[in-house]
């Protein structure tokens, strides 16, 4: 330590050191010959005989110097008037608390979430409160009657994560494809919602998937039978399913499942200039649209029954030649009439005089024809629509799935 203290000789050089004008250079002790200094700086400025203003400026320059704290320095000065010098009081360090639980018991932990597999803290000391208590296994006594909290605190410990391993919990996988947000159509046609309902599997025999597209605005639908829900199945329906439409398609909204997102879809789909998004988490209400529509068209005209998947072919020509017509062109539909209540709140209406059919709804809308695929006028539709009634049309409908059945009925009997 290099400390020259010679020029401060007085109170008053104190002073003008602790106000940065008199220049003095040090270099701050520490350790035993911090409290040396320390002593020796009291004795000779007589700290015992100076007032209390004089003390308070000793105190700030031993502060100053030193740069203890007020407290250590309070405690310093109290130890040199009792006895004329400073020692380190600290004595060694105090005995550890005694362990309870050893690595034995700790073993026996690890060997228990073991065969367990790691079951939550009450059952886990349940269990060793009976291995000890019902089977006689001395190596539980007191694990038996260890606290949960305490339990979860061994199970953190170093020696239980040395012995059991590193657990890492599911994490979930961000796949980067598709926007996780509900679509914005904006009163366009083109903004398809989409979902896949399974026939079931009876008997080891697995049963076909529908494919049900809706468009938001119009509730223009297709319909269309696979076998599997696999790509080398999905992407050819896929692809003209999208073709089907007489608008050009603009969204495409599914769940998150991995039959849609994946990344031959989002090629497809990025290939024809489609907006692919997905439903977020706790957000029922981003494909109720065609959830609804699972109910009210899928299950009522096909059941809920199972049908083999080597009958896909038989359905899907059932589908897209009788069941997608008569949807589009004779079955009305409500559509929502969004009002603002008296707190500003939006409210759906649903009102008779808005029913239409899907057809009927895009041809309501402003400069509909501007949304039709090139080649594909209203008059060309306008023959589709009127070439049946709507009860010659719900006719064909029932009397063609009557037959579907009977045949996937008698197959499935013989």
């Amino acid at each position: 330590m290099s400390l020259n203290t010679e020029p401060l000789q007085t109170l008053d050089d104190l002073r003008a050191f602790l106000e940065g004008n008199l220049a003095v250079e040090f270099t701050a002790p520490a350790g035993p010959e911090q409290r040396r200094w320390i002593a020796r700086t009291l004795h000779r400025f007589g700290y015992r005989l100076r007032k209390r203003p004089e003390r308070g400026l000793l105190r700030a320059f031993l502060l100053k110097v030193t740069g203890l704290s007020r407290a250590q320095i309070t405690r310093l000065i109290a130890q040199w008037l009792d006895g004329g010098v400073i020692r380190d009081r600290r004595g060694p360090p105090a005995a550890p608390f005694a362990r309870r639980y050893t690595e034995a018991d700790i073993a026996a932990l690890v060997e228990l979430d073991r065969l367990h597999g790691q079951l939550s803290g009450p059952a886990t000391r349940k269990l060793a409160e009976r291995a000890c208590r019902v089977f006689g296994d001395a190596s539980y006594a007191r694990l038996a009657t260890i606290s949960v909290a305490h339990l979860y605190n061994l199970r953190r410990s170093a020696g239980y994560r040395r012995q059991r391993g590193r657990i890492e919990p599911t994490r979930s996988t961000q796949i980067p494809i598709g926007q996780r947000r509900r679509p914005q159509p904006n009163g366009q046609p083109g903004f398809l919602r989409v979902d896949s309902v399974h026939q079931g599997d009876f008997d080891g025999i697995k049963g076909l998937y529908l494919i049900n597209l809706v468009d938001a605005v119009t509730q223009y639908e297709a319909v269309f039978a696979v076998r599997r829900i696999s790509e080398a199945f999905l992407l050819p329906v896929l692809d003209t399913a999208l073709h089907t439409f007489p608008f050009a398609i603009r969204g495409f909204h599914s769940d998150n499942g991995s039959e849609y997102v994946n990344h031959r879809v989002a090629q497809m789909l990025d290939k024809l200039a489609i907006e692919f998004t997905k439903s977020r988490a706790r957000r029922s209400n981003d494909n109720a649209l065609v959830e609804s529509k699972n109910a009210s068209v899928i299950r009522k005209h096909l059941g809920y029954s199972h049908i083999p998947s080597h009958f896909a072919d038989r359905v899907n020509a059932f589908t897209t030649g009788i069941l997608t017509p008569y949807l589009n062109f004779h079955r009305p539909c409500f559509f929502p009439e969004i009002i603002l209540d008296e707190k500003g709140r939006q409210r759906r209406r649903y009102r008779y005089d808005t029913m239409n059919t899907p057809y009927e709804k895009l041809k309501s809308l402003p400069n509909a024809a501007q949304y039709l695929k090139p080649g594909i006028t209203f008059q060309q539709l306008d023959q589709l629509a009127h070439a049946m009634t709507d009860s010659q049309a719900a006719h064909l409908l029932n009397t063609e799935r009557k037959a579907l059945f009977t045949l996937i009925h008698k197959t499935a009997a013989a």
